[in-house]
């Protein structure tokens, strides 16, 4: 397999399915059908944690190949919630904000003063 040739295929994989088979991972389809973007954001987000990348294409393919595995296993083991993907799992609850009553009828100029 040449740079070439991973790169071009790569560049042709457009669902969790395909990715999973291309790289020869088995997996269940009732866990990619309800995590799919998880799981490829997860891959997506290990990919960018690798500091190095091996020059060889069949040793990045291997690399690309492990770190999808992992992405997949994580919710197999888990679910969306837990893992917390996406920003909109990691975001606080609401922040509570308290408005005096005078700092209200300062904003009505017709309100009568208390």
């Amino acid at each position: 397999m040449t740079d070439a040739d991973f790169d071009l295929d790569s560049d042709e994989l457009v669902s969790a399915e395909d990715f999973l088979t291309y790289f020869g991972i088995d997996y269940d389809p009732a866990v990619v059908q309800v995590n799919r973007l998880h799981i490829l954001q997860r891959y997506h987000d290990y990919l960018d944690q690798l500091a190095e990348w091996p020059a060889e294409a069949s040793a990045r393919r291997a690399l690309h190949a492990a770190q999808l595995a992992r992405a997949y296993g994580d919710f197999v083991a888990s679910d969306a919630r837990t893992e917390k993907v996406f920003r909109v799992f990691r975001m606080h609850e609401p922040r509570q904000i308290s408005v005096g009553l005078d700092q209200l009828l300062e904003q009505l100029p017709h309100a009568a003063k208390v």
